[in-house]
Formats: C-alpha cells, sequence, structure tokens
C-alpha cells in the first residue's frame, strides 16, 4: 500500500511540475508516467531511450520477446533535452541494468554541431553512471537519413567524439547502427529502409538495427 501511494504521489507532483514548467513533449512524458502509474516497469530491465526513431519502433518489444524491454522513445526529442528534463522521470526510476540510447540527429538538424551533441552526450553519461553505476550504457550511433543528406558530415563527428569518449569507459559500449543501412558496397543510406518520410525507418530498416543489437540484447 505504501508503495501505491508513493507512486500516487510521484506521479501528482510530476503533473504538476509539468504544467508549471512547460516541458517539451510534456505530453508525452505524461503518458509514460499515467502508464507508470497502471503497470510500473520491474527493476533491472532493459531501457531504450531517444527520439522517434525508438518512439516509431512500435514492434521492439515482440522483436525481443524474452527480455524485460522499456521503451521511451520521445517525438523529436533533442539530446539536451534528456538531460534537462527527462531522466528523473523516464530514466532513473526504472532501474535499468541496460540503457540503449539514440538520440542526437535532431540536434544537428536543428542547427547544432557535432561537439555540443558530443559535450550533451558527457553530461548524460556522467548523470546515468552517477545515479546507475551498476547500468551498462549503450550508444547507438547517429543513421544517416535520406532526408538529411546535408548534415552527414556533421552526424559522421558526433559519432566519432562519441565513440572516442566512450572507449575508456567502463560498462559503455557505441553500437555502430549506421553503416549496416547502407546500399551495398557504398557509404550511402539504402532509402528503401526507410519510410515515406526518407527519416524513419520502416520495418525492413529495424531489421537491420535488431541483427546488430541483438547480442547486446541479449
Amino acid at each position: 500500500m505504501k508503495k501505491i501511494i508513493l507512486l500516487f504521489v510521484t506521479v501528482l507532483f510530476s503533473t504538476q511540475l509539468f504544467a508549471q514548467q512547460g516541458f517539451p513533449f510534456d505530453n508525452e512524458i505524461r503518458a509514460f508516467k499515467h502508464q507508470d502509474s497502471l503497470s510500473f516497469p520491474k527493476p533491472n530491465g532493459i531501457l531504450f531511450i531517444g527520439s522517434s526513431s525508438i518512439r516509431k519502433w512500435t514492434d521492439l518489444e515482440q522483436r525481443f520477446p524474452n527480455e524485460p524491454i522499456i521503451r521511451r522513445g520521445v517525438g523529436g526529442s533533442e539530446i539536451w533535452q534528456w538531460v534537462d528534463y527527462y531522466t528523473p522521470y523516464i530514466l532513473f526510476p526504472y532501474h535499468p541494468r541496460k540503457i540503449f540510447i539514440y538520440v542526437g540527429e535532431n540536434d544537428i538538424n536543428a542547427g547544432k554541431s557535432a561537439q555540443f551533441v558530443d559535450d550533451e552526450f558527457v553530461k548524460l553519461w556522467q548523470m546515468v553512471n552517477q545515479k546507475l553505476p551498476g547500468a551498462e550504457i549503450y550508444f547507438m550511433s547517429l543513421k544517416p537519413s535520406p532526408s538529411r543528406a546535408k548534415y552527414f558530415d556533421e552526424m559522421i563527428k558526433a559519432n566519432v567524439l562519441i565513440k572516442a569518449y566512450l572507449s575508456d569507459k567502463p560498462k559503455s559500449h557505441f553500437i555502430d547502427v549506421s553503416t549496416v543501412i547502407y546500399k551495398t558496397g557504398t557509404t550511402v543510406p539504402d532509402s528503401s529502409l526507410f519510410q515515406s518520410d526518407l527519416l524513419h525507418l520502416n520495418s525492413s530498416g529495424y531489421d537491420k538495427w535488431q541483427k546488430v543489437l541483438q547480442p547486446y540484447v541479449k
């Protein structure tokens, strides 16, 4: 009973805080907290966080049916928003044993630099390492979406910076989910793996991601 009351108070406080501060994509955060109030994920799960590439991966849980997947993708979210807003609500409370992160692509599309994305990721990594020191952290590389071709160089720079940062960090991994969606023998993304917006992956694109992620999830 005490746990139920505490959870209710937490959800109520979160709702009031969102109303006061006007979170980016606050409606999605509210929906997640409502979902948590009905069925809170068990600790030691496998958490996927990030932007719409996670939000739109609607069969993620079915692709790993025997794993305790928690999917928390937030609209067009940017990495700084995870640092400034979301972690106390849809990351830390779950106490996951593994955290898969896909975010940063929208920052660069909004005009921010690769260095900015790396700096914000460092903040996020440090926050997670401090709050959840036992968790494994996996950064999924920024993908080359055909509709954002003019930003490819900056996204590659961000991937290089983050990979270098994680290279000597404990319980931390950089996962290349970019080159697997190239056309065979090229460095050009295969548009057949994307939805009609040429931004979000289709089922075949997620097949490619699943194959790469399989050994890390399991």
